[in-house]
């Protein structure tokens, strides 16, 4: 319990000075915990620790710790990829979807996402770098996707998120970032209605956060090192 409370500060504190060294305000930037591999005991402890939101990538995992904490004020967002046989269970179960690439996907989430919950808020996620491991839209092909994306009833378009390869250097890295930052600046001044660039993680959450992050996702620097 301590030590997730004390990692959750220390991020926090990370956060703040990350803002403070490039001039914005820290309650412009939210924290997403990621918690892919841990148990409920581990989101419980971070939620005692004033932490709401929670990031997972595998779905079936992550159902049954959305319903093991159902009593708990908590905000789920998938962030890893959904494949067509579990957008049921994601539109039934999570808050947000960060990790939309295929406009299949949305549909398919659009027409099962229960009435009752209200929209299923979205992301379209873009692979900024072009780099061959990773999902995403390229970003040439974003404004279309999301253009069609946030024309969906059952669906909010948030905004971006994007995952780049590690790359060389601070200042490669906060290059890749930028970009991601002008694309999201693209999508606005096309006319969409977006709020949320969700990028950054434990390791580059301060260039992303300079890029003008609204979201960081950090997973291993508030739980610790996952098992292999």
């Amino acid at each position: 319990m301590l030590e997730i409370k004390n990692n959750l500060e220390s991020v926090r504190q990370r956060i703040a000075a990350s803002c403070s060294a490039c001039g914005r305000d820290p309650a412009q930037v939210g924290l997403l915990a990621v918690s892919k591999t841990f148990g409920p005991e581990a989101v419980a402890q971070a939620y005692a620790a004033g932490q709401l939101a929670f990031g997972e990538n595998y779905i079936q995992e992550a159902v049954e710790k959305i319903q093991a904490l159902a009593h708990l004020p908590l905000q789920w967002h998938c962030i890893g990829p959904v494949q067509s046989n579990k957008t049921r269970l994601v539109a039934e179960h999570f808050d947000w979807v960060q990790s939309i690439d295929r406009l299949k996907i949305a549909e398919r989430l659009s027409a099962q996402r229960p009435t009752a919950r209200g929209p299923l808020q979205v992301c379209i996620q873009v692979n900024i770098d072009g780099g061959p491991s990773k999902s995403g839209v390229a970003a040439q092909e974003a404004l279309a996707l999301a253009r069609a994306v946030a024309a969906l009833p059952g669906l909010r378009l948030r905004g971006i998120m994007t995952i780049p390869e590690p790359a060389a250097s601070a200042q490669a890295t906060l290059a890749v970032h930028r970009r991601a930052e002008d694309l999201f600046e693209q999508l606005r001044s096309a006319g969409l209605d977006l709020d949320t660039l969700s990028m950054g993680m434990s390791a580059d959450l301060e260039a992303a956060i300079q890029a003008g992050s609204t979201l960081v996702r950090v997973g291993s620097a508030i739980f610790g090192a996952r098992a292999a």
